[in-house]
């Protein structure tokens, strides 16, 4: 008697495991949060290889809704300029043919349209201007559109992220990819929206240097923006073996082999 009863309480433990697992996992599945919603936009364009190799990059993590809202044309240089009136739209697809929306006009009403006039039906948790073509550093930074875009989109309230690849023989676009997904993962707690708590709006600038054969980037430094041009478009001076330590300002950090982040005041 006693071991039957041994055997029927195992049995009944197994019933009752199997009836609660699906409860488990329904709860589970209760506990999934919505996946962050992430504006992609440039100032070389829709169809443009850089912003292209960031949309291919992000659209693969399922925890992110990626839409892109981009200038239909070349705007590198224009700042935040922007167009005024209602902008004029169209669809479009990236390089690789993701769906897009290509906005006549600067970078910065690339923002405008998707935040003022219904280009997106909500407004996105996170804002990614880039990867823009060639470094945008020191006193220079103003006067990039891809910056343009990004700081319109803080002033929208929204955190954003200006990122830049820097030039070179074969641009190297997925060194900032890397550089962005490391950013969204160090950053996403902080953007991520959560009930009766604002979420903190910031301006980041992001540099990446394409490296000589042989060399990769050393790592991330945050750095104050350099006030001066010096170095700022050159490529010849970036040296990815170079030993040197904690460098000072944007250009340097570039021009020694360091991704450069800088964060920038949000208007």
């Amino acid at each position: 008697m006693r071991i039957r009863r041994i055997g029927i309480s195992v049995i009944s433990l197994v019933a009752v495991a199997a009836m609660t697992a699906p409860l488990a996992s329904a709860t589970v599945t209760k506990k999934k949060t919505a996946p962050l919603s992430v504006l992609v936009t440039n100032d070389d364009g829709v169809g443009a290889p850089g912003i292209d190799q960031l949309v291919e990059a992000l659209r693969k993590d399922k925890t992110l809704k990626v839409t892109v809202i981009a200038p239909a044309t070349n705007q590198s240089g224009t700042g935040r300029k922007v167009t005024g009136g209602t902008l004029v739209s169209a669809p479009a697809t990236t390089a690789s043919g993701y769906k897009a929306t290509a906005v006549t006009g600067y970078p910065a009403d690339s923002i405008i349209f998707a935040l003022d006039q219904g280009g997106m039906p909500t407004k996105p948790n996170l804002v990614i201007s880039g990867i823009n073509t060639g470094q945008n550093l020191g006193g220079i930074t103003p006067l990039s559109g891809t910056v343009g875009a990004a700081t319109e989109a803080a002033a929208h309230g929204i955190p954003a992220l200006a990122t830049s690849q820097g030039l070179g023989t074969t641009v190297d676009y997925p060194a900032s990819v890397k550089q962005v997904t490391a950013w969204i993962k160090a950053h996403r707690k902080k953007i991520t929206p959560v009930k009766g708590k604002k979420v903190k709006v910031t301006l980041d600038n992001l540099n990446t240097p394409t490296c000589k054969p042989g060399t990769a980037v050393r790592g991330l430094q945050v750095v104050a923006v350099a006030t001066t041009f010096d170095g700022a478009l050159s490529a010849t001076e970036v040296d990815c073996a170079s030993t040197l330590t904690n460098p000072k300002t944007d250009i340097e950090a570039f021009n020694e082999g360091y991704a450069a982040l800088s964060n920038l005041p949000v208007p």
